[in-house]
């Protein structure tokens, strides 16, 4: 299925559905970022998806972390809430989406890197690479948020 974000476009589809998901930075010990490249619009992202009826927000950061990565995750914290109605995501099944994302930071406890069938390419990436990677402004500004270290986590 694919993919298209919008972002403040007056073209943009109205939303039919309001999703609640969670993301999570997961860095190594080198300081390096999980990324992962999403199947669905070939741009770099941070592991995430949307919240299940049995999850808590917490618990779904973890489940998509180890689906799309392999890697098993400890929560160590909050980036920030990320709710911006300028942010659409039409899906090639007519879903429009407005999507609630919470960001978490975490810590890898366990597993392996691997790939889902989400995602066409999973890695640790240097903060200095970032500007090289095609990726959506919205992740850019999670990742930003994480970098910049903030004493409080953003609300948005």
């Amino acid at each position: 299925m694919a993919r298209t974000e919008y972002y403040d476009d007056p073209e943009a589809p109205e939303p039919n559905s309001l999703v609640v998901a969670a993301s999570a930075v997961v860095t190594d010990d080198q300081g390096r970022l999980l990324l992962q490249r999403r199947r669905d619009n070939d741009l770099w992202a941070l592991p995430g998806g949307g919240m299940d009826m049995s999850d808590s927000l917490p618990g779904c950061a973890i489940r998509e972390v180890k689906e799309e990565t392999g890697f098993d995750i400890e929560i160590t914290g909050l980036v920030g809430t990320y709710t911006d109605p300028r942010h659409m995501i039409a899906y090639s099944d007519g879903e429009v989406r407005r999507q609630f994302n919470i960001c978490f930071r975490a810590r890898i406890v366990g597993g392996e890197l691997t790939i889902s069938d989400e995602s066409t390419e999973a890695r640790f990436v240097d903060p200095s690479e970032l500007d090289a990677l095609p990726m959506h402004h919205t992740q850019r500004l999670r990742l930003r948020h994480f970098l910049d270290n903030r004493p409080t986590p953003y609300l948005g």
